[in-house]
């Protein structure tokens, strides 16, 4: 087998908020990919770093009264806490704002400038004149320009769906202070996306296969997974156009060299270039050379370079990055990976529901996090598929088979071998056994007598990331030690005292399979494998463990005293989990969001900042409506609806299509509720919907209406619904 060199990295955590649950999908799905390259033997470097510039940490640290930098340094340990909780193994966790980051940046800059990438040109912005500042899109409000929705947000509207510019908004006002912002133009620098080299580039790089080591398939040679190829596809022949890379001051990051100090790079900018600065940071620790590091980061190495992320970010890493780093003289990535959201118990995670669970407060609780780590394992596959988090089943799944198949085993035999045979194992082997033992080893491919390593099919579903395949097999050889054990019943040869030969056999094999089921589920379960390696008395294994040709331990192996590796989990621990989590909701004025979950083309990341208490925030949109007269009221024609089908739309991030039953007739109605429903759950559900809204074409069809959902922009949205006993057809008055 060929050593790889691999360069790791996971998407770069937002420094304004905490960790939670959702995040994790990323961290444990890389940190299994990465521990199972290492356990094959290969050079891998994983790291990572805290995303710590932007106006969102600006205005935090301002409210806080710190400087960003002391607010960037505690959360920087706040979230390597969390991460070191749950096991992730980075190699190196740093920070964007470092001098090797800045290094990088502009450095990057100069050669593109001096590629001619770099454009500079006016652009109309709205201006703060309270914070005296430029203000993001998602920190301008107002009334939706399409369907008059109040408080919406300056790119897009969360009621109907629609993206707009932010000065199109209806009586746009400040969230940052509550004052109407004023239309001011400011200089800005853009790279040249839309240049013929940038696209011609991205044409060929986003459906090439690489020459790379990582399998021999075409399918485990694509740079990017079929449905991201496929967004990138429409992204290009959409037409590119050029980013703007630059951010007026005040803002916290790092100034634009030959301004001044009055234009910074945009957040978006140095963040994926804080993968190389934690890179290099992480190299020189190690007293490696700069022809080592690059190596890494230089094309013409014999490395690899892997990022994950969500699907959320795919536009800047697919794009902006690669085009950016050919244009420098670095090197491109060689493959990125990425994954779905989390939902939990089928619906968006919800502060009111107690599912919006931090990492923090989830090993406050005491629950392990190998649990949560081998549940989203069974859960992870190799596409862009969101994953649910479904309490009942993650109960019954830790239970069933970490603790009633694979553990079962240690417990049942271990105290067989400690009591009668001095924790000695034997190497005897007799026909009934090897028969079993074989069974446990191999899987027969389809039909016939064709039969293939368990080792090498489970390597090659953690190599392809998926994770739930690997598992799957896993619990089928889990099954066969278990049938083993119970066909063999070794207490009752135990308590006849018969014949110990056959006794010391069966616990020896069956120690020997929960040996190889270790082996396979170390990249999954990195601590209670150490805990097993003690117990069995080995060194740390390595994946050629299970692949050698003598599987039984050798004769008179000494084992240690079993001590229980996991309990299970009682049902009472998830609801104090949640209970917790709604007790500990408390009015804010900054909730925070990361910017991995909501930051697209601007600084959505962004949390909610209070009200300013100047004078001026006179001029701030109150959150109550202003009245209307019953006749207002009795010209909205409110009805019942049964939602008969809700099926997905394609190419729409927010929009599922709904098709309602309001007694008389049937409509079609496209509704922004995708993030928080599963459409195979909305089906036979009641709601409400406006009946006499007038039609509106839109880019997926004809939207016959709209139905209510209730929301805060940070929370929800939750369909309305009636009380039992109403009918489609209804009206509501």
């Amino acid at each position: 087998m060929n050593k790889r060199k691999i360069l790791v990295t996971s998407a770069l955590p937002y420094a304004n908020g905490s960790i939670h649950l959702g995040h994790l999908v990323e961290y444990i799905q890389t940190d299994i990919w990465v521990r199972f390259q290492k356990m094959q033997g290969h050079e891998v470097h994983y790291v990572c770093a805290d995303d710590t510039h932007g106006t969102p940490i600006m205005l935090r640290a301002e409210q806080e009264g710190i400087t960003p930098k002391q607010l960037i340094d505690r959360v920087w340990h706040e979230h390597k806490t969390d991460f070191n909780g749950f096991h992730i193994g980075f190699d190196n966790y740093y920070t964007t704002d470092s001098p090797e980051n800045r290094q990088f940046c502009e450095d990057i800059y100069s050669q593109l400038e001096a590629k001619g990438l770099i454009a500079k040109r006016s652009v109309e912005q709205f201006y703060d004149p309270v914070k005296q500042m430029f203000l993001p899109d998602r920190y301008i409000k107002g009334e939706c320009p399409k369907c008059h929705a109040k408080d919406q947000y300056g790119d897009s509207c969360e009621v109907c769906g629609a993206t707009y510019s932010s000065t199109n908004l209806v009586d746009p006002y400040s969230v940052v202070s509550g004052a109407t912002p004023e239309r001011k133009s400011s200089k800005h620098h853009f790279f040249k996306l839309s240049d013929p080299r940038c696209k011609a580039f991205l044409e060929k790089w986003v459906f090439e296969s690489f020459e790379g080591q990582s399998g021999t398939t075409p399918e485990a040679k694509r740079r990017l997974q079929p449905e991201a190829a496929n967004k990138m596809n429409e992204w290009l022949s959409g037409g590119l156009v050029d980013w703007d890379i630059s951010r007026d001051a005040p803002y916290f990051g790092f100034p634009i060299p030959g301004t001044g100090g009055k234009k910074f790079f945009y957040v978006w900018l140095d963040a994926p270039v804080g993968y190389f600065g934690s890179f290099k940071n992480y190299f020189e620790q190690k007293q490696r050379s700069q022809a080592e590091i690059d190596e890494f980061l230089r094309p013409g190495g014999n490395t690899e370079m892997m990022h994950f992320i969500g699907k959320d970010i795919l536009y800047f890493h697919a794009l902006f990055w690669p085009a950016m780093l050919k244009f420098s003289g670095y090197r491109t990535p060689t493959q990125i990976y990425a994954h779905g959201f989390l939902t939990v118990n089928g619906q968006k995670m919800s502060k009111s529901r107690g599912t919006f669970i931090t990492a923090e407060s989830y090993l406050k609780q005491g629950l392990n996090p190998e649990w949560l780590r081998y549940y989203y394992a069974a859960k992870l596959n190799d596409s862009m598929e969101d994953i649910d988090l479904n309490f009942d089943d993650f109960i019954a799944r830790i239970n069933s088979d970490l603790v009633g198949k694979y553990i079962n085993i240690a417990s049942r035999c271990s105290g067989f071998i400690i009591k009668k045979f001095g924790g000695k194992l034997t190497h005897t082997i007799s026909e009934t056994s090897r028969k079993w033992f074989n069974q446990f080893l191999f899987c027969e491919l389809g039909e016939g007598d064709t039969f293939l390593g368990r080792h090498v099919s489970i390597a090659y579903f953690y190599d392809r990331r998926e994770y739930g395949k690997a598992i799957r097999e896993i619990m089928l050889a889990a099954d066969v030690a278990n049938q083993y054990v119970d066909r063999m019943k070794p207490w009752e040869l135990a308590r006849s005292g018969e014949n110990d030969t056959e006794l010391h056999e069966i616990c020896s094999v069956a120690l020997n399979m929960f040996r190889i089921l270790t082996i396979y589920l170390k990249p999954v379960l990195p601590k209670l494998a150490i805990e097993a390696e003690r117990f069995l008395g080995v060194n740390p294994f390595t994946w050629n463990d299970a692949n050698s040709q003598n599987r039984l331990l050798p004769d008179g192996h000494q084992i240690n005293n079993y001590e229980h590796l996991m309990a299970r989990i009682d049902s009472k621990q998830i609801e104090t989990l949640i209970k917790v989590n709604k007790e500990s909701l408390q009015p804010t004025t900054q909730p925070s969001q990361t910017k991995q979950q909501v930051q697209i083309m601007e600084e959505k990341n962004s949390a909610t900042p209070p009200p300013s208490s100047s004078p001026d925030a006179a001029n701030v949109k109150g959150t109550a409506s202003a009245t209307i007269a019953i006749d207002d009221f009795t010209k909205i024609d409110l009805r019942v609806a049964k939602i008969i089908d809700a099926e997905q739309v394609e190419g729409a991030d927010k929009l599922l299509k709904l098709t309602l039953d309001i007694g008389a007739e049937q409509r079609t109605v496209f509704a922004g509720i995708k993030s928080a429903y599963d459409p195979a759950q909305l089906k036979g559900r009641l709601t409400i919907m406006v009946a006499n809204l007038a039609p509106r074409k839109m880019k997926f069809g004809m939207s016959e209406g709209m139905v209510l959902a209730a929301g805060n922009g940070s929370d929800g949205p939750y369909l309305l619904a009636p009380d039992e006993g109403a009918q489609p057809g209804m009206r509501v008055k």
